[in-house]
């Protein structure tokens, strides 16, 4: 029972889309039918300005940390790798948005905080570093999520085989998500930052 109370738990929270509703809140539209048509942190920042796109990022990093601490309290270790699946999984498919979300980024980032903060780190610096010398918002997303395995390895004496697995799940839920931004990049279509925002 606490295994699916965290299931659950963990997706609804996910499900609450800080981009949806601050854009509602906002400007009163609905940011999927704008911009990239995303409902994330970058699409907010182009869309609703710098600093709904900053709270955006923040609220969804915020959901991560605490599914996570939740999924704890509830199941132990593996409640909290089970949550931070899931919680990522409510905010790239959320119900009551008919399953068009964001990406996950910001939520998997704040679920990697807990679960292990150094190589949390390690992802922001990976993603900080590739934007800041390419522009591209995308690319550092994709390049963090795939660095986040390698970084548990580099932060962590042992790691647990579960641990391992879920962060492989979540690069893997990143780079699906981010599959039409490869192929803009692939083709040199790739919106940079800084454009029409």
């Amino acid at each position: 029972m606490r295994i699916l109370i965290t299931i659950l738990l963990s997706y609804l929270i996910g499900c609450f889309s800080s981009a949806y509703f601050l854009g509602k809140i906002s400007k009163n539209i609905d940011i999927r039918n704008y911009g990239s048509g995303n409902a994330g942190a970058t699409n907010a920042l182009r869309v609703l300005g710098k600093k709904v796109g900053a709270l955006t990022f923040a609220l969804d990093i915020l959901k991560g940390v605490i599914a996570v601490l939740i999924g704890k309290y509830m199941f132990g270790f593996n409640g909290s790798l089970l949550a931070g699946i899931f919680v990522v999984l409510g905010h790239d498919f959320p119900i009551f948005l008919g399953f068009k979300g964001g990406k996950g980024v910001a939520t998997s980032f704040g679920v990697l905080l807990i679960l292990n903060w150094k190589a949390g780190l390690i992802c922001l610096l990976v993603a900080a570093s590739i934007i800041i010398f390419t522009k591209y918002v995308s690319l550092g997303s994709i390049a963090a999520s795939i660095s986040a395995p390698v970084a548990m390895v580099l932060t962590l004496d042992s790691v647990n085989k579960y641990l391992y697995i879920t962060t492989w799940v979540l690069a893997a839920l990143s780079v699906y998500r981010h599959k039409a931004n490869i192929l803009r990049l692939c083709r040199g279509e790739e919106n940079k930052l800084g454009n029409n925002i």
